[in-house]
């Protein structure tokens, strides 16, 4: 009798904690849940660093003409008077030689105040009094000029612009200088690039057979932008009277590039 008052008091203890929303004892222990797999950290791949380089090259198949006016005349009216009719007549001719409205640019025009020092020296100084004039010197007239840039996108016709600009203006005329390019630089570099990516492959390929390994993905590439290439410079004196330039060399681009690779 005793023992089962005991459970009937272990019971209701148990039923009056339960109403008192306290935690009762557990009935039984239970088991501990079991530990999961430890989590495996996968190795990180071996790769291989590269670099390679490409180039590409190809004939120009235009020219920039840099020309221009300089008109020098005792008063500003008169050097620009003198100038702006000499630069008509530029264009005109150059116009007449082949080269489209769209490629002629003005790249400069200046009025300067020319003055004669001491010692008998032309100091040209920018028309306005911005810079001031030495001591003693002499105001001897203006120089008006005009500068020009022209594209001649057929080079067949490069020689004959360039005696354009020589006549027509008369010794007004001045030739900075004369330049060959490429109308489609991205072209070229299209090729430099496929010619560098198939170089940094084959040196990677090279180094993973020689570590026994193969190659494997690409994890990055990465280009060193050389900038556009430039024109090839050509002395204005190499162009004769009748003859058509030939242009000398040719117009080279060039790409370098470093990748990434993992190793199997």
């Amino acid at each position: 009798m005793r023992s089962v008052r005991s459970v009937r008091s272990v019971s209701a203890l148990a039923l009056g904690l339960a109403a008192l929303g306290l935690p009762g004892a557990p009935a039984a222990a239970q088991a501990a849940p079991a530990a999961g797999p430890a989590a495996v950290v996968a190795p990180a791949p071996a790769t291989v660093t590269v670099t390679g380089a490409g180039s590409a090259s190809a004939a120009p198949d235009m020219a920039v003409l840099t020309a221009g006016i300089e008109v020098t005349r005792p008063t500003a009216e008169k050097a620009l008077t003198e100038q702006n009719a000499a630069a008509e007549a530029l264009l005109s001719a150059v116009r007449a030689a082949g080269v489209a409205e769209r490629d002629i640019r003005t790249e400069n025009l200046s009025l300067t105040a020319v003055y004669r020092d001491q010692a008998g020296e032309p100091n040209p100084y920018e028309a306005g009094g911005r810079l001031t004039r030495g001591e003693g010197d002499q105001l001897i007239g203006y120089q008006a000029t005009q500068m020009f840039s022209l594209t001649i996108r057929d080079i067949k016709k490069t020689g004959a612009v360039v005696q354009a600009v020589v006549d027509a203006p008369g010794d007004a005329s001045r030739i900075h200088s004369v330049a060959f390019d490429v109308k489609d630089p991205q072209a070229l570099r299209a090729k430099a690039r496929k010619s560098a990516y198939q170089d940094v492959r084959e040196k990677a390929a090279q180094y993973a057979g020689l570590s026994g390994r193969r190659l494997g993905r690409l994890v990055s590439l990465e280009e060193s932008d050389g900038g556009r290439p430039g024109p090839v410079p050509v002395p204005v004196a190499s162009f004769s009277k009748e003859g058509v330039p030939v242009a000398p060399g040719r117009i080279q681009d060039e790409v370098s590039v470093t990748a990434v690779y993992e190793l199997r």
